[in-house]
């Protein structure tokens, strides 16, 4: 019988391990509770980029851990020896780039950093989008029922997979019938994007042109618990980050060892695999792989990393944080017990 896997590493293990020295990886935390903190500590790749429970979710009947085993399956193991063929400075074949491609997406979308984005949209999105659907579909059911024409219904691309709402019956005060309609923005209402994006959405991103571009000497690339980093250019020149997969001229990278970075850029033929960036080129991809980074930026060689991104220091920061995630899984659970599949 198969163990429950509770410990859910958001940034693979096998990925981290490219940053380890002697089984170590020196670790940059940007919020610590006090300034006597190390400034570096190094950590096995076992204890670092996880939460306890974060994929798991109540399917109605139990706690599962399908998520956490889909991504290892799906995602993590292909990519690992494809990378390792990345390393090795070896042919990467069509299967390659496409395992590269799909492991990039699903660390996109499976961080925290991913997770808190996610529930922030949700947050501001979600009751607008339900109230302006719950209306157009009473509508097209009275005007159905005036005319006495049959309604027909767009398949479902994603059967297997249904959001965490719910619909029922009210009746107010005056004894008016009506429908109401509730929505759990939580670990769940999350779990249902993940899927969505990484069995349908991603089969309907443009094609990308990827390559492996190499650190000049004396570089080297960190990473992040949010390695994969989406740059995208405004009107005024003025780059930011996390540009949509579909914006035009965005550039995306992720970094694949301290030598190696994938790289594409929608809409153009990207440099031959090994090009060397220049220093310039590689100081840039250096500050916005860093300025992407929610908790923690992990590097073979430090350097500068503190200089261009100061850590915070907050013990009423850290004790909520700690606190939020010592309860996810409870807190959670019990919100979807009354979501169940």
């Amino acid at each position: 019988m198969k163990s429950f896997k509770k410990d859910n590493h958001y940034v693979p293990q096998a990925y981290l391990k490219q940053w380890a020295t002697e089984n170590k990886i020196p670790t940059y935390r940007l919020l610590v509770p006090h300034e006597n903190c190390e400034t570096w500590k190094s950590h096995s790749p076992s204890s670092i980029a996880k939460h306890q429970h974060l994929y798991t979710y109540y399917s109605g009947t139990a706690d599962t851990d399908e998520i956490e085993r889909w991504l290892d399956r799906d995602f993590e193991n292909p990519a690992t020896n494809s990378i390792a063929k990345v390393l090795m400075e070896s042919r990467i074949e069509p299967k390659d780039w496409n395992n590269l491609f799909r492991f990039a997406v699903a660390q996109s979308v499976r961080t925290p950093y991913g997770l808190k984005q996610f529930l922030e949209r949700q947050q501001e999105a979600l009751p607008i989008l339900m109230e302006e659907t719950l209306k157009k579909s009473v509508s097209k059911f009275e005007e159905a029922a005036k005319t006495g024409i049959k309604l027909k219904f767009d398949p479902v691309e994603d059967f297997g997979n249904k959001p965490p709402i719910k619909v029922s019956r009210i009746r107010n005060a005056e004894g008016v019938e009506g429908v109401q309609v509730t929505a759990l923005n939580g670990r769940k209402m999350w779990i249902w994007h993940l899927r969505h994006v990484l069995n349908c959405t991603i089969n309907q991103l443009p094609k990308y042109r990827w390559t492996i571009l190499h650190a000049p000497l004396g570089f080297t690339w960190p990473t992040t618990d949010n390695p994969l980093v989406k740059i995208a250019f405004n009107t005024k020149g003025e780059y930011y980050l996390n540009g949509g997969w579909i914006t035009p001229g965005v550039q995306i990278i992720l970094p694949l060892s301290p030598k190696h970075l994938l790289y594409t850029r929608l809409g153009m033929r990207p440099p031959p695999k090994g090009t060397v960036l220049n220093w310039k080129e590689a100081v840039f991809f250096r500050k916005v792989i860093i300025d992407s980074a929610l908790r923690y930026i992990f590097a073979i060689a430090p350097s500068e990393i503190s200089v261009i991104r100061p850590r915070t220091i907050s013990q009423e920061q850290c004790s909520y944080e700690i606190k939020m995630w010592s309860d996810w899984h409870n807190d959670q659970s019990k919100e979807e017990a009354e979501y169940p599949d």
